[in-house]
């Protein structure tokens, strides 16, 4: 059996205390072994993990400039949830964290998705799909 996939999406930070601060207060934890001055691994499950990266030090890894997240969108990150209510759960307590709306509530009765943009304007999506409508 082969090893699943693992991603690991790498954002710039300007402040990585206020960030992992941030992301804690919506239940997440970091791995130390991946985190560091410059680093903290946020893990959002067994593969998913998003590295915040100082902007000093995420340059170490472009040659391009960073976005600039006030005025334009690099990326949306979207992660799955088990239910509507964990939907609202997460974005509400990202808003309650100091998060800000990103867009308005997507509803389409088998699909229901919020987001917020976290403390450095980085879009991050909630999304419950009603697996009925999955299976086709």
């Amino acid at each position: 059996m082969s090893t699943p996939t693992m991603i690991f999406v790498n954002l710039p930070v300007k402040d990585l205390e206020r960030s992992k601060e941030f992301f804690g207060k919506l239940g997440y934890s970091f791995n130390p072994q991946f985190s560091d001055e410059n680093a903290a691994c946020l893990v959002i499950s067994d593969t998913i993990f998003a590295m915040l990266l100082v902007e000093p030090f995420f340059r170490t890894f472009t040659k391009k400039e960073i976005a600039d997240t006030s005025a334009t969108t690099s990326a949306i990150v979207a992660l799955s949830a088990e239910s509507r209510e964990q939907v609202d759960d997460m974005v509400d307590r990202a808003l309650a964290a100091g998060g800000q709306p990103a867009m308005e509530t997507q509803d389409q009765g088998f699909m229901y998705g919020r987001g917020f943009l976290d403390p450095d304007g980085h879009q991050w999506e909630f999304v419950w799909m009603d697996p009925a409508a999955v299976q086709g």
